[in-house]
C-alpha cells in the first residue's frame, strides 16, 4: 500500500528501482523525528514490493543531510514503535535512550539489514546526523562536492548515534574524524572506502539510476544471499554488538550534560567549535 508522505517522495520506475527522496531542503534536509518515521515507512514499502529489487536513498537540494533537526510532528502517546523498544517518556536518561534506540540505532539497523541492494546517492553536506543516513546503504554514489564530517564529539558525546565510524574509514581515520570534527571530502572519502564512486554533480542523478538499473537485472535471491554474506561477515566481526555498545557510551554523555547544564543533553559550547570547522569551508565549493 502506498503512503503519503510530508518529508520525504517516494518514487518507482519499470526497471524494479523504487526512489526515495529527503524533500527538506528548505531545511537542508535536516531530520526530525517524523522524517525519520516517514523514512523508515518508505523503507518498508519498498522492501516488501516484490517489484522493487533495488532502492536509492537521495535529496532534494543542494545538501544530502545537515544531520538531526527538532523532534518535528512525532507525538510519542500516539505513536508506534516499530522496534521493541519502550519508555519514550520516561524522565532522565531512560526517556533520552529510549528515543535514540528508536529512531536512530534501531531504525539505522534495520535499514541496513533491509535484503535488497541499498544505494545511497549524496551531494553536499552530510553531517553527523546524515551519516546515518548514508551508512547503512551497501553503495554510496558521491557528487564532487559532497563533504562528510561528524563533528558532535563537540557536545560531549561519543560521535553520531549508528557508530560505524571504523568500519567505514578505518580506525586511525576515525579516530581523527571524531577528535577534530573536520571535514573528508568526496576524493578522500572514495580512497579509504567510504564512497564507491565520486562523479561530477550533474551527473550523480544518472550514473546512480544506471548502477541499480544494472543491479535489478540480477535475480534477487543472488542479491539477497550475497548481501547477507557480507552483513553477516561484519556482524562475526562484532560490528553489532560493538555500535549497540557504542550507544551506551551516548547515553553516558547525555547523562553527564544533563547533570552539567541544566537537563540539556548535550553540552551547548559544542556549537561554536562546530562552526569554527564549518566556517572555513563557507566559500569552498
Amino acid at each position: 500500500m502506498s503512503e503519503e508522505f510530508r518529508t520525504i517522495k517516494y518514487d518507482k520506475s519499470e526497471d524494479g528501482v523504487a526512489r526515495i527522496t529527503l524533500a527538506r531542503s528548505h531545511k537542508r534536509n535536516a531530520q526530525t523525528l517524523e522524517l525519520l518515521s516517514e523514512l523508515n515507512s518508505a523503507f518498508d514499502q519498498a522492501s516488501h514490493d516484490e517489484s522493487v529489487k533495488v532502492i536509492i536513498l537521495g535529496a532534494e537540494g543542494r545538501d544530502f543531510s545537515s544531520g538531526h533537526a527538532g523532534p518535528g510532528k512525532i507525538d510519542f502517546k500516539e505513536y508506534e514503535p516499530v522496534t521493541t523498544w519502550s519508555g519514550y517518556g520516561a524522565k532522565g536518561a531512560e526517556g533520552q535512550w529510549a528515543m535514540e534506540q528508536e529512531f536512530f540505532y534501531g531504525f539505522c539497523m534495520r535499514w541496513r539489514d533491509i535484503p535488497k541492494p541499498t544505494i545511497a546517492e549524496v551531494k553536499g553536506w552530510v553531517i553527523a546526523g546524515g551519516l546515518m543516513l548514508m551508512w547503512p546503504c551497501d553503495i554510496v554514489i558521491a557528487a564532487e562536492d559532497s563533504k562528510f564530517t561528524d563533528p558532535v564529539v563537540a557536545f560531549g558525546v561519543n560521535g553520531v548515534e549508528y557508530f560505524a565510524h571504523p568500519w567505514e574509514v578505518g580506525v586511525r581515520k576515525a579516530k581523527e574524524m571524531l577528535f577534530t570534527g573536520e571535514v573528508i571530502t568526496a576524493e578522500e572519502a572514495r580512497s579509504l572506502g567510504m564512497v564507491n564512486h565520486v562523479v561530477p554533480n550533474d551527473e550523480l542523478e544518472a550514473f546512480t539510476n544506471d548502477m541499480a538499473k544494472r543491479i535489478a537485472k540480477r535475480p534477487m535471491i543472488g542479491l539477497k544471499l550475497a548481501k547477507q554474506s557480507v552483513n553477516q561477515m561484519q556482524d562475526a566481526q562484532g560490528f553489532r554488538t560493538a555500535l549497540q555498545a557504542a550507544m551506551g557510551h551516548q547515553q553516558l554523555g547525555h547523562s553527564h550534560a544533563r547533570i552539567l547544564y541544566d537537563g540539556i543533553p548535550v553540552d551547548p559550547k559544542g556549537q561554536e567549535l562546530v562552526q569554527e570547522v564549518l566556517a572555513k569551508w563557507k566559500d569552498k565549493k
